[in-house]
């Protein structure tokens, strides 16, 4: 940077701007063109007095998608489940007091500890694509409140440049009943965590639900089930067929109402004073053949990130192929609680700075406490690989989403406490892991500790 600052002293800065920073709250870049597509420009040109049409119809057919359907609801209620498994922990690399202090107030006046609100954030982020955070402050400054604000209703205040026109009024809420502005939002107040959007650089582009692309067919989905169920009631019973030959219309009638009253008793005899007969219609012998609805519900789950196979529908699924799947899907849980994380990680620096603490001086992240969507057995597995590996037991505590500096300052106390060992000599012996890969269940490495 210092060579680039004495090469180019016009264009570039020692400390460089943030990416929400305008050219005119620094100095002169090198940035040049226009960040949004063409399309995107003139769309935000005509975006100044309302929310974006096309996200705000989205969210409201996924939000129909979730309430009529159960098995979108469980789509959206597990990827939020797993995203949140374990809850936040702050990790440091050195122990602060002071900063898990503050951490410990932070989460506890955000309900940040709370399994309902970690859920209802998530939930958001997946069936909206976004998820603004507003900061709340009391008199004294302290955040005491991160509320989760409808995506709907906001509105990026950019240029068709792609960037802010002004960082003090960065954000603004309409009311979409009325057209009228609720309220303005500078950027330090209003955090907007994005999921996939087509642009990240380009800061009104914003992010889409996870089940946006798949509205289409999740209607032909519905259609078709009700027109299955439709035709097995009007196709599938027994008919009989009356013939009564050479009968009158009057004779008809008669008969007809006299069959039809005993309709609700089983009837097993015909008696006919006339040349007729009563056969049997059978139903429609081929209600048992919906591949066209396997075929939508097969497409409907390649746009989900739930495998068909772990929401229920295993026919045909090979156990290898499931297996290679909830790979994929827990990759899928590692951004989102990557993008979650990041949002609650600004509100805590937001925190920090406001008393007077700088963050960047700090070594800490915001993280969710488990990575991966494991058992028990596979994280201790994956751990114990680790420390065979020759890392560091601080950095292993971390990947099996503990705390390490609290969890030395425990052992530490049960140190000074009691001891596990009363023997002579004190302390605990070193303990010997051997690892045999392959040989546990589902291929994992079986381990063996014991005590020298």
């Amino acid at each position: 940077m210092n060579l680039l600052s004495r090469i180019f002293p016009r264009l570039v800065k020692q400390d460089p701007a943030l990416p929400q920073e305008t050219a005119a709250a620094t100095s002169t870049t090198s940035e040049k063109g226009r960040r949004p597509t063409p399309e995107d420009q003139i769309k935000y040109l005509y975006r100044l007095m309302w929310v974006d049409p096309d996200l705000r119809q989205a969210i409201l057919d996924v939000r129909e998608m979730d309430r009529l359907d159960g098995r979108v609801k469980r789509i959206h209620s597990r990827i939020a489940r797993d995203t949140i498994k374990g809850g936040l922990i702050m990790q440091q690399a050195q122990s602060s007091d002071t900063l898990a202090r503050q951490w410990d107030d932070f989460q506890r006046r955000l309900q940040l500890n709370r399994v309902e609100k970690l859920k209802s954030d998530a939930r958001g982020l997946v069936m909206e694509g976004n998820l603004p955070i507003q900061w709340v402050l009391d008199t004294e400054f302290n955040v005491v409140a991160g509320v989760r604000m409808p995506s709907e209703t906001i509105l990026p205040n950019i240029n068709e440049a792609g960037r802010f026109k002004d960082v003090k009024k960065a954000y603004i809420q309409f009311d979409v009943m009325t057209g009228t502005e609720l309220a303005a939002f500078p950027l330090w107040q209003l955090f907007h965590a994005r999921f996939d959007p087509d642009n990240f650089d380009d800061l009104g582009s914003l992010g889409r639900p996870f089940l946006d692309a798949t509205r289409t067919t999740w209607r032909k989905l519905n259609m078709t089930e009700e027109d299955l169920v439709i035709r097995r009631r009007t196709r599938a019973p027994l008919r009989l067929g009356h013939v009564l030959k050479g009968a009158s219309q009057e004779d008809i009638e008669k008969y007809r109402a006299q069959v039809e009253k005993d309709q609700h008793e089983i009837t097993t005899d015909y008696y006919m004073n006339k040349e007729g007969g009563v056969s049997a219609v059978q139903g429609d012998a081929n209600l048992d053949q919906i591949r066209d609805i396997v075929h939508l519900l097969d497409t409907f789950f390649a746009g989900s990130p739930l495998p068909k196979g772990m929401m229920g529908y295993t026919d045909g699924m090979a156990r290898d192929i499931l297996e290679d799947l909830k790979r994929d899907y827990y990759d899928e849980v590692d951004v989102l609680q990557d993008t979650l994380s990041f949002g609650y990680e600004a509100g805590f620096r937001l925190h920090l700075l406001l008393k007077g603490i700088n963050p960047d001086a700090e070594d800490f992240a915001i993280t969710f406490a488990e990575r991966r969507t494991e058992t028990p057995t596979q994280t201790t597995d994956r751990g114990l690989k680790l420390k065979a590996l020759g890392l560091p037991q601080g950095m292993v505590w971390e990947e099996l989403g503990f705390d390490a500096a609290y969890v030395e300052q425990r052992r530490e106390w049960e140190a000074k406490n009691y001891d596990p060992y009363p023997d002579a000599g004190g302390g605990a012996n070193p303990a010997t892991v051997r690892i045999t890969p392959g040989n546990g269940r589902k291929g994992e490495s079986a381990t063996d500790i014991g005590n020298k």
